[in-house]
């Protein structure tokens, strides 16, 4: 299974199991709330998945500075955790 497959099925299955509990509340159909939490969570899965990849690469092609790699990407994955935090609670709020 290639990888845009894998990330068309999961951005599917968070699209709907997001949906659902939207379209239960209103009685009515909200899509918009709930197609940007799930743009928002597979855009920082992607995001962070990508930093640890370069950041394991970094470290095995220079493991005497691994430390000071760690440390940014633990930063960099923490920025990015929090603007998704921020983008989830506006697309609650925007229902």
């Amino acid at each position: 299974m290639n990888s845009v497959t894998r990330i068309v099925g999961l951005s599917l299955a968070v699209f709907f199991g997001l949906c659902f509990p939207a379209m239960a509340a209103d009685g009515g159909v909200s899509f918009s709330g709930a197609f940007g939490a799930g743009v928002t969570i597979i855009g920082a899965g992607y995001g962070i998945s990508r930093i640890g990849s370069a950041a394991v690469e970094s470290m095995a092609r220079q493991p005497e500075v691994a430390g000071k790699i760690q440390t940014a990407m633990i930063i960099a994955a923490a920025l990015i955790e929090g603007v998704t935090f921020f983008a989830l609670i506006v697309c609650i709020i925007s229902k």
